[in-house]
Order: structure tokens, then sequence, then C-alpha cells
């Protein structure tokens, strides 16, 4: 359960939603059983007072009353219901984007090898299927189990001042035996199950995406056929113990409706002796096992809940494992520079898990306000070094430390969203003329002058609605914008010509006035301006 805590604490800092939320829940659930027990006493009333009048014996009945009562419950209940059903969900949908939000906070705070260690499929098993096992937490487990707790408490007092307390004692005992079934036994007899199934599920949908991902290949082996058919097997096997699963959960369904009703027969019971005994009449004998009736349906939303708490703990250990926040040895800003230093690289090593360094005893220091290039060829590393110097590589050995630094990576990353969104990436607070600005600094600007939406152009899937070049420039635009001390390009020309990119480099010598700037590439004529080049060989 200890996987389930950090995000029942986020789940739990919306405390006034919950607790109303609850009380739609607990004022739909007392409407439904006083609309059984009402009924249950007026028929029995109207009934008695019916043989009465035909024996010949003088009797009379309110009417009013009850019967207001029947029609004020009914329409409780159909109110109430749709208030909590309202209410709930959207409260389900608050919950789910601070469960987003803490997750992808917590993406971001990862490095790059930790969330390069799992494939995209199963990052998107993460950030769909994991987190909607976690989003209904609430509404599905906790509100209802409390809740159905509360009830019977509430049903246990009304036995004891209606009938007596020994009556109470047994139908209590009962109950909580049927409330132990519907929750903790259906939990110790499918966690496994639910926990394996759920692994399983991920293992599948991850082979699926897969499979259509490598169609055109495996088509080409002759295997599509032999694949798809082991990808049934493995389907047939997660339905089949879904259906165990389903099996269990369905059988202590079935026990807990039987111990309710065992529980109904009880009271019925006990009141004839009461009735007998002239301290109890007809009607009231009635009310208390209808309403034990109605306890049913609260009961019966808890063994499905509880069948699946075992994947829901497999769904939490799976996002605490894959997006915990590691302690980030590959830089350390807390560090003390030197004066008028902006980046200290002392003998750091640089390599990727699993394979030998790409070099080591790598030593750089660079003052403020100077720009340093770093030239080499295709796989000498200066992609893996350019990861290292803004932290998203840890080093493997040395140490790091350097100011804020904003990175343009070599591969041009644009959002399926707005130029202006994705331009205020690199600025939150940038003015629509100092977006223009930029936009003519990286001759950006008449492009996108003669678009209808102008700034709020759409830039489709990845920016695939821009050539490289300008898709490059945009990425540029929004590392420029951004007002950290120190800048790190990698390849930031790429997919531009000769003559726009030397153009764009002169007016960048502004743009980069006062910051320290480090930048990367293949050759000399794809660095901006430079004080001092280092080469690296390899």
């Amino acid at each position: 359960m200890r996987e389930l805590k950090p995000w029942l604490e986020l789940i739990l800092k919306r405390p006034g939603r919950l607790v109303v939320g609850g009380f739609l829940i607990l004022a739909t659930l007392l409407s439904g059983i006083a609309l059984l027990a009402v009924s249950g006493w007026f028929l029995t009333k109207t009934a008695l007072v019916g043989l009465l009048l035909a024996a010949g014996v003088a009797a009379t009945i309110n009417l009013y009353v009850p019967g207001g009562a029947i029609r004020f419950f009914a329409v409780s209940r159909t109110v109430f219901r749709y208030l909590e059903r309202v209410y709930n969900h959207d409260t389900v949908l608050r919950l789910l984007t601070d469960i987003r939000v803490n997750l992808f906070s917590r993406l971001s705070r990862a490095t790059r090898v930790r969330r390069g260690e799992l494939s995209g499929a199963q990052w998107l098993s993460r950030l769909t299927s994991d987190v909607d096992a976690l989003d209904t937490l609430y509404l599905r487990l906790i509100a209802p189990t409390a809740l159905a707790g509360l009830v019977t408490v509430l049903v246990l007092v009304l036995a004891a001042i209606l009938f007596d307390v020994g009556t109470a004692v047994l139908v209590g005992l009962l109950l909580v035996i049927a409330l132990a079934v519907a929750t903790v036994g259906v939990y110790l007899r499918t966690w496994q199950l639910a926990a394996r199934q759920s692994d399983r599920q991920e293992e599948l949908r991850t082979a699926v995406i897969e499979h259509i991902e490598g169609f055109s290949e495996l088509t080409a082996a002759g295997r599509t056929g032999k694949h798809a058919a082991w990808l049934m097997r493995q389907a047939h096997q997660v339905t089949s113990e879904q259906a165990k699963t389903d099996t269990r959960v369905g059988w202590h369904l079935a026990g807990t409706h039987l111990l309710v009703n065992l529980s109904a027969v009880l009271a019925l019971w006990a009141g004839f002796a009461l009735f007998q005994a002239g301290t109890l009449s007809g009607p009231v004998l009635a009310l208390l096992p209808i309403a034990l009736l109605g306890l049913a349906e609260v009961y019966a939303m808890l063994p499905d809940a509880f069948g699946k708490l075992g994947a829901t703990i497999a769904s939490a250990a799976r996002l605490n494992r894959d997006c915990r926040e590691e302690e980030r040895q590959a830089v350390n800003e807390k560090q003390e520079l030197p004066p008028e230093t902006a980046l200290l690289a002392d003998n750091i090593a640089v390599k990727h898990a699993g394979y030998a360094p790409l070099f080591t005893r790598f030593n750089l220091e660079i003052e403020d306000g100077k720009r340093i290039g770093i030239l080499g060829h295709s796989g000498s590393g200066k992609s893996s070094l350019a990861d290292v110097l803004a932290g998203l590589l840890p080093v493997a050995q040395g140490s790091l430390a350097r100011r804020d630094c904003v990175y343009l990576t070599q591969k041009t990353v644009l959002f399926e969203d707005t130029l202006r969104a994705n331009l205020l990436l690199g600025s939150p607070e940038a003015s629509e003329t100092e977006l223009w600005s930029m936009l003519e600094q990286m001759e950006l600007a008449e492009r996108f002058a003669t678009e209808p939406d102008q700034l709020d152009t759409w830039l489709g899937s990845a920016g695939s609605r821009l050539s490289g070049g300008e898709a490059r420039r945009v990425a540029l635009a929004r590392v420029l914008l951004n007002p950290a001390p120190l800048v790190i390009l990698d390849e930031p020309f790429t997919g531009l010509d000769a003559e726009t990119r030397s153009r764009i480099a002169k007016r960048m010598e502004s743009l980069l006035e006062g910051k320290t700037v480090v930048s990367l590439a293949h050759g000399s004529d794809a660095l901006p301006g430079t004080d001092r080049v280092i080469y690296l060989s390899g």
C-alpha cells in the first residue's frame, strides 16, 4: 500500500471537494435506503389496515405523511444522484489534472537516462492506463468504502432504537463479515492476479504498438502471421486471467449479498419475537429488514473496486519506479563557482550506460560572457557532451558546475500547438512585440505575418507544417528568448542555407550580448561567433 501513499497525498490536497462529493454520495445512499424502508412500512401499514377493515374493525391510516415521505425520498434520491455524478466526475477530472501535472513535473526532473530506459509504447502505457488507474481511487475505492462503513453504522443505530441492542449486535456481526468479504477478502484473493494481469496487459499493449510500428519489417521478413498469432496467444492468456479474477470477484459479491440477506432474515426473525411480545408494531417490523436489503446497493460497489486494487497498486509502483527523481550528479548548481565563471568542468568523463566512455579527463572553464565553440565530426561525442553540460546526462566521473542554462538540442523539438505557445516556452512573460521582434531576427516575421492566425498559427505534429529550416529557426528563437545567462547550442543552424545562416549568425551577436555561449557543430562555418574553438578528436 505504500506505493499509493504519494498519490493519496496528492488526492487529499482537495479536502473540500472530497467532503462535498462524499456528502452527495451519502445523501444518495440514505435517500435510497429511506425510500425502501418507508415504502415497506407504508405497504405493511396499509395491508394491516385493510385486513382490519375487512374484518369489520375500525382502523385509520395517515396517507399523507408517509406518502409525502415516499415522494420526497424518491425525488431527493434522483436529485442527489444527478448532483453527485456531475460534481464527482468534475472532481475526478481535477484530480486527473493534479496527477498528470505532478507526473510530468517528476518526469521533467528525471535524467534523460531514466526517461530513456522505457520505449515510447511503455511511456504511453504509463501516461494513459497507469494514470487512469489512479484518477478514480477516490470515487471508486475511498469514498464508497468509507460511506459503506458509515451507512452500516447508521443502520445499526436504527436497529438498536427500533428493535433492541441484541438484534443490532447480531445484525452488525453479519454486516461486518459482509463488509470484510466485499473488501479485504476480495483484495487478498485477487491482488496477485490483478497485479500480474496489469503487467501483462502493459506488455501486450507494448507488443501490439511495436507490431504496428514494425509491420513493414515483419512483412518483409515474412513473419507477420507468426507474430500476430503470438499476440493472439498473449491476449488469450490475459483474458483467461481476467476471467479468473472476475470469477473470484463474482463469488465474493454473491457471498456479500447472501450475508446482507441473512442479516435481513435475522432482523425479521428477531422482529417477530418482539412483535409477539407486543413491543413492536407490524409496520416497524418490516422497516428494518427492508432497510438492510437496501445495503446491498452500497456493498455491491466494493468487490469490483477491491478486485482492481492490486492492478492499481501495480500501476502506482510502475509510476513511482520509472518517474522517480534521482539525485542529479550531472550538475551541481549549488557548488561555488569561481568569480566571473559561468561553467566549470573538472576532469569529467562522458559515457552512456552500458557503453565505453566517449572521452575522459575533459576540463573546461568558461568565464562570464565568453563564447566557446566545440567542433568534432559525427560520432565524436559532441551531442553527448552538450547533454552533460546541460545536465541531461550525468557525468560518469569528475564534477561539473554551471549557471542556469538554456539548451538547443541537436534534434529540433516543436510541440503540436501554436507558434505563440511554442515560443512562450522559452519566455512565458514575453510580450507579443518581443515575439515578433525575435521572429524578425530569425527572418520568420514575414512568413507568419501572411498567415491568417499569425502568432496563433497551428504548427502541426512536431512542426510538420514548417520546413526543416523554418522549424529550426523557431526552436532557435525560443532558446534566444530565454533570459538564462548560459546558452548551449548544438548544431544551431541545421537545415539553413549558407546565406541565411550567415545573416542570422550576425544578428545573434547582439541577441547574445552579455551571455555565455557554448556552441557545438561539425564545422566552423556552422558556428556563431566565438572567442575560441575546442576540437574533439576520436
